[in-house]
């Protein structure tokens, strides 16, 4: 006999008019869980108001009645439930109690709702008399784990979705370090050939020159007057040539350093250095430029601000005269309030605007990286055949001398 079993009192079964019973009662009245019970054929011998209403039935419906049949005929898919596998009448036939949570009770409506439910066996003496069975609608329950479920599919479909996009931003900055290692190591290169070709072959020059003027002096002494004016002037001559070689030596020297950075950044500051990188690219770039400076008043930005705006401003003409193919371009540059802006437009020829944000734009990322670190940021509007138009705008609060 199990020790879950139920026991009626060896006496005598309980009667009508038991002075407890009346108590009984009431327990399975107030309860909010259904309660039945039935005999070795299945049939509800009892069955509490909560039971009833939870099927759908009035009490007097259901007794005498085969619950098996009435309630728990089939599974949730609408599959036959025999009763030879039915936990429920497991309880009598083998003594077996059972806490069941994953089947359904079927209404009156034949509509299923999802139980939970224990059975345990009535015991009079040696004799199991049948079963009792309480029950609860755990509609609500399953309804909040199958939303927990769904909860935790549409957040592990985020964090997908979000390591997807953090997976292919690391894929782009490891293409935008490469992007850079390549432009570093071309620029390396652009100077060191410069570096080579102009200030080796002037050096060599020079060299040849010194000893020329070395061996003119070793043999001075042995020469006539006549032989000897001829050889000063010679190497006046030389000399000549050689202080046009040391000055074009000195050009180039100022040329590539201020390729490298320009002194003017240092000596004159910002304003200074925008307005004079804007004639120089025109110049070259045989461009028609219309100017716009208004920064009375606005203090200099620190030099981190100042290196960064003007490197942005490098590559905004770069572009241009790369790829806008126009025939004017305006700046404007503006500063109040605490903000630089610094604004590029050309007549050119434009672009799609996803074309700015393509994988592989890595200038336009670069600019924007730039902008970002110093907290502004860089705006690009451009349609094919009307041009481009860039906008800097870069706060200055913390970057005032």
């Amino acid at each position: 006999m199990h020790p879950d079993s139920i026991r009626w009192p060896t006496a005598a079964p309980p009667s009508s008019d038991s002075p407890w019973q009346h108590p009984l009662g009431l327990l399975l009245e107030s309860t909010g869980e259904g309660v039945f019970g039935i005999d070795l054929q299945g049939r509800c011998t009892f069955i509490n108001r909560a039971g009833a209403r939870l099927l759908g039935y009035a009490p007097e419906e259901v007794l005498g009645r085969n619950m098996h049949g009435l309630t728990h005929h089939s599974h949730a898919d609408g599959s036959p439930y025999p009763d030879a596998d039915c936990p429920i009448f497991d309880a009598f036939r083998r003594g077996l109690p059972c806490r069941i949570d994953t089947e359904v009770f079927w209404t009156r409506d034949r509509q299923p709702i999802p139980v939970e439910y224990s059975s345990h066996p009535i015991v009079d003496g040696q004799s199991v008399l049948g079963a009792v069975i309480t029950f609860v609608d755990i509609t609500e329950r399953r309804r909040a784990a199958d939303a927990l479920v769904s909860a935790k599919a549409e957040l592990e479909r985020r964090v997908d979705e979000r390591t997807r996009e953090l997976s292919a931003a690391l894929a782009r900055l490891r293409e935008l370090s490469a992007w850079l290692d390549r432009v570093r190591e071309d620029e390396r290169t652009r100077i060191a050939r410069e570096v080579h070709d102009e200030l080796g072959s002037l050096l060599v020059a020079l060299k040849m020159d010194v000893g020329w003027l070395d061996r003119r002096l070793a043999s001075q002494s042995a020469q006539r007057a006549d032989e000897a004016r001829a050889a000063r002037d010679a190497m006046r001559a030389k000399c000549a040539r050689m202080g046009r070689l040391i000055e074009d030596a000195v050009g180039n020297v100022g040329r590539i350093i201020n390729d490298l950075r320009p002194s003017i950044l240092d000596h004159q500051g910002l304003w200074a250095a925008l307005e004079w990188q804007a004639a120089e690219f025109v110049a070259s770039a045989e461009l028609t430029l219309d100017w716009t400076m208004r920064v009375d008043g606005a203090a200099e930005p620190s030099e981190p601000v100042a290196i960064a705006v003007f490197r942005i401003f490098q590559e905004l003409l770069s572009n241009v005269g790369r790829h806008a193919r126009a025939t004017r371009i305006a700046v404007t540059i503006v500063a109040d309030g605490g903000e630089l802006r610094v604004t590029v437009a050309d007549d050119g020829r434009g672009a799609p605007a996803d074309a700015f944000d393509a994988a592989d734009a890595f200038g336009v990322l670069g600019m924007r990286e730039r902008a970002h670190r110093l907290g502004g940021r860089l705006t690009i509007d451009s349609r094919p055949g009307a041009g481009t138009r860039c906008e800097l705008r870069v706060p200055l609060q913390e970057g005032h001398r």
